[in-house]
């Protein structure tokens, strides 16, 4: 019988389950051309403290999330995991826009969406008789 200590089923776990926050902060910080040094200066910290981040020895507070994904024109849901997708509401104008609908009633938001989805699908076919 195998027998590891808690430790080793943890970091086993946690490279098995999907990228940490560290790995898609490093890519998102490599994409944006910054030094760990560089996106430190920026959030008023050391490069050390990055470092820490990037191999998750350290979790940054909601705030320093906040401000790194601001840093890296991504999203916090996107360094936790939550999405895929990196630019997701990236665009400060669309996300307001998703927040005024998202506070109406239930009847106009379905309105709201059934007209958005309309005007989708018009623009997907005249995509396709365009070609």
């Amino acid at each position: 019988m195998l027998f590891i200590s808690k430790i080793e089923w943890f970091n086993t776990l946690k490279d098995i389950v999907m990228d940490t926050f560290g790995k898609k902060l490093r890519e998102c910080r490599e994409a944006k051309n910054l030094s760990q040094k560089e996106l430190a200066s920026v959030l008023n910290t050391s490069y050390s403290v990055i470092g820490k981040y990037e191999r998750d020895e350290m979790i940054p507070s909601i705030e320093v999330a906040k401000n790194i994904a601001k840093i890296l024109d991504t999203t916090v849901g996107y360094l936790l995991g939550e999405t895929e997708e990196v630019n997701l509401f990236k665009d400060p104008a669309m996300l307001n826009r998703f927040n005024e609908i998202e506070k109406l009633d239930g009847e106009n938001k379905k309105h709201i969406i059934s007209v958005v989805d309309a005007f989708i699908q018009a623009l997907k076919f005249k995509n396709i008789a365009a070609l």
